[in-house]
């Protein structure tokens, strides 16, 4: 074996295991055992991290960028600074994600995730960096009456057609797509859409009940950042809010950061969707990591201040950080740690159709892991079984 890792507690995260150890080989796991079945091998290497409980790494499947860079960037710094920050907050994979812009820029930008995607997968081992793991496509099929910041004039109208120019761009890469489920030709991308494995997210929508239903029909089955740019919650037109909350086979996205959405209504959303359903997201924008200033997203300049980022007066992205939305879930909600970690592990992973042990620590997983304190801090980070 390569590497024993032991510590005081493990979340698979459905099962505890205490005192575990972990064995790993070529950066997969292989078996875990407590203690209390088996005994350290005199010969192995081991790493003690016995006040630490081990969970599966963390994953993101919104997040625009961080450290002082947007993941749209051409600059090849780029992509590798934000990574280096994930990794600091225990996010081992993630998904970049774009914002609406020209057509063209983000055929280039899709291009260049598509490089990341395919280069990380060929090194195999990445050192002290999340990994992409798929785009997420937020706009261009979004909705005129709900468009957050993302700029009016390049949104565009669903077509098949575009999307496979998309699609093709990225070289399949696209894993969740965004999208409106009102709009004229939605439910014909969401199908086509859905055919080709990509989670499709219903979002930044102005959908009533009978459209957003119509969506989830034709295969969305996820939402993006729940209540923001979103119709609101009507006690007599539910609408696309009332269908995401009550609807089991959508998974759905929220920003717990305490700025997207008040505390008290993230308490109401986990009771709704609760540890199944649940998803946590950062939509983490360039400012992330950074001193108030201002920074860009996409093609837009966004100004950051106590924690908030603005751009034309609205709330454009975050400075959240996965690990940050953990204990903000156990602080908001009152819900213990391993109920917390599955919001940021096995449910982004099942939601994202990642292979089947993705998102949790089992034998045949790829050793992706955080040691954390009791209440949610991180302490070390490893990817695909590497220990620094």
């Amino acid at each position: 074996m390569d590497l024993i890792i032991s510590a005081q507690r493990l979340y698979t995260p459905l099962v505890v295991v205490e005192r575990p150890l972990v064995f790993i080989a070529q950066g997969v796991i292989r078996r875990i055992v407590s203690r209390q079945e088996a005994e350290v091998p005199a010969d192995g290497r081991v790493v003690e991290l016995e006040d630490s409980i081990l969970v599966p790494g963390f994953i993101d499947m919104h997040i625009h960028g961080g450290s002082g860079h947007d993941v749209m960037e051409s600059d090849n710094k780029a992509l590798p600074a934000v990574e280096a920050l994930l990794f600091r907050h225990g996010v081992t994979g993630y998904f970049p994600t774009t914002i609406t812009a020209a057509l063209d820029l983000t055929l280039a930008a899709l291009e260049r995730l598509a490089d990341a995607i395919e280069r990380a997968g060929e090194n195999g081992m990445r050192g002290q960096r999340a990994r992409p793991l798929g785009i997420h496509l937020e706009g261009p099929f979004i909705s005129h009456k709900r468009p957050g910041v993302h700029p009016i004039d390049d949104l565009l109208e669903p077509t098949i057609e575009t999307f496979d120019k998309l699609w093709q761009a990225s070289r399949g890469h696209i894993k969740v797509l965004t999208i409106a489920p009102e709009l004229n030709g939605a439910t014909g991308v969401i199908a086509e859409a859905s055919r080709r494995g990509v989670c499709v997210s219903i979002g930044h929508s102005d959908a009533d009940t009978a459209a957003a239903q119509a969506g989830v029909a034709a295969g969305a089955r996820h939402a993006t950042h729940t209540f923001n740019a979103m119709r609101p919650l009507d006690h007599r037109e539910p609408g696309i809010v009332g269908e995401v909350l009550t609807d089991a086979r959508i998974s759905a996205e929220i920003i717990a950061d305490g700025v997207h959405i008040d505390p008290m209504v993230v308490e109401l959303f986990l009771r709704a969707k609760g540890t199944e359903g649940a998803v946590l997201v950062t939509d983490a924008t360039a400012a992330t990591g950074m001193p108030d200033g201002k920074y860009r997203l996409g093609s837009l300049e966004v100004d950051v201040a106590n924690g908030r980022c603005v751009a034309n007066g609205k709330l454009a992205g975050s400075v959240l950080t996965l690990d940050k939305a953990v204990r903000n879930v156990m602080k908001f909600a009152n819900w213990n740690l391993q109920q917390a970690v599955r919001l940021a592990t096995l449910n982004p992973a099942r939601a994202a159709r990642l292979d089947a042990t993705a998102g949790q620590l089992v034998p045949g997983a790829v050793a992706d892991l955080v040691a954390l304190t009791a209440s949610g801090e991180v302490r070390q980070t490893i990817v695909r079984g590497q220990v620094a």
